[in-house]
């Protein structure tokens, strides 16, 4: 299953595909194949292409104003957000997509909620002790959230764990204020609705501001062009193998 998820997607990414294109039009018969594989990786790798791609996964530009939001049963704030480097007797934390993090602090201190869920998130490619829940945790305790407001669930993989980790949790019929990056929230209310979840999705970490507009650099590929069009690419399987479009 975690292949299905975590690895699987790796072998289908834009420059796996260009480098297979590459090896097998070595063959003088398909040399078209290289020159045509060439032009479309140029255009993915572009910023006017990513940020196009992006902004249709991401969905309308929306920061809800905390103040429309009432009172739910409890905010929960999905993994993803950092990578933990373990060692003996400590880690360290890199973070990623802090946004997460801060606004759900932010909804629990204008009382939107007396519960907060971290979910224990874990990399299977960076197995740790300590889960992404317990690290933040101990980072909201720092922020003044009370830890009997704090629950944790299980250790998880991937959304479809977050989402009946919670349910354990809370139990059924609940209304939540789910937080996660913005190209993730479709996939995410789907499956945290599938188990019974009244969901007020709140989008944070937008990849692409809310006007494009375009000048010449955005003709010119980059790596961040290239990794914002791979995000999309990726959440667009994630919604196929949950059939969610």
């Amino acid at each position: 299953m975690i292949f299905l998820h975590k690895i699987f997607p790796l072998f289908v990414m834009p420059i796996i595909i260009y480098l297979l294109v590459v090896v097998v039009g070595t063959k003088k018969e398909f040399k078209s194949l290289i020159y045509i594989s060439s032009l479309i990786f140029y255009i993915i790798s572009t910023p006017l292409f990513s940020n196009f791609f992006m902004k249709k996964i991401e969905g309308e530009y929306i920061y809800k104003s905390f103040n429309e939001l009432e009172k739910v049963d409890a905010i929960v704030i999905l993994s993803g957000i950092m990578r933990i480097n373990e060692f003996d007797k400590n880690y360290i934390v890199e973070w990623n997509d802090v946004d997460r993090f801060f606004k759900g602090i932010k909804l629990y201190k204008l009382n939107k909620s007396n519960t907060i869920i971290f979910t224990g998130g874990k990399d299977p490619y960076n197995t740790t002790n300590i889960s992404e829940g317990e690290v933040l945790r101990e980072f909201a305790i720092k922020y003044d959230v009370k830890k009997d407001d704090i629950l944790i669930t299980e250790d998880v993989l991937n959304t479809a764990d977050e989402s009946l980790a919670v349910l354990d949790l809370l139990g059924s019929n609940k209304t939540i204020i789910l937080v996660t990056s913005a190209f993730h929230m479709k996939r995410a209310k789907s499956l945290f609705e599938s188990q019974g979840f009244n969901v007020v999705p709140f989008k944070v970490d937008f990849k692409t501001p809310p006007n494009l507009k375009s000048d010449f650099i955005d003709f010119i590929p980059s790596s961040d062009g290239l990794r914002k069009t791979e995000i999309a690419f990726r959440e667009v399987i994630g919604r196929l193998y949950y059939c969610i479009l």
